[in-house]
């Protein structure tokens, strides 16, 4: 049988995952995805974007835009109060 004929042999020849777990310290061994150094189950192009387009958001009080836009309105209330404070 030649190599050619395996549909799996480009795979047995794909570069390895470095992930390795953390009860035995071994390698994943499995094959890493094209580009990647993991594999998908280790994720490689996983994940989901941010904002709206998660499936978990809500109301996006806790979105980076958010946070930002908080720490700019304490920082402009700290100014006023110091500011104040002087007069």
């Amino acid at each position: 049988m030649k190599s050619s004929d395996n549909p799996m042999s480009k795979a047995h020849a794909a570069p390895r995952c470095t992930a390795t777990s953390k009860r035995t310290g071994e390698r994943c061994k499995g094959p890493a995805v094209r580009g990647w150094s993991v594999c998908r189950f280790h994720g490689a192009g996983g994940g989901h974007s941010a904002g709206k387009d998660h499936p978990s958001w809500r109301h996006g009080m806790r979105s980076r835009e958010w946070i930002e836009t908080r720490a700019e309105i304490n920082e402009l209330v700290r100014k006023a109060r110091e500011i104040e404070r002087m007069i």
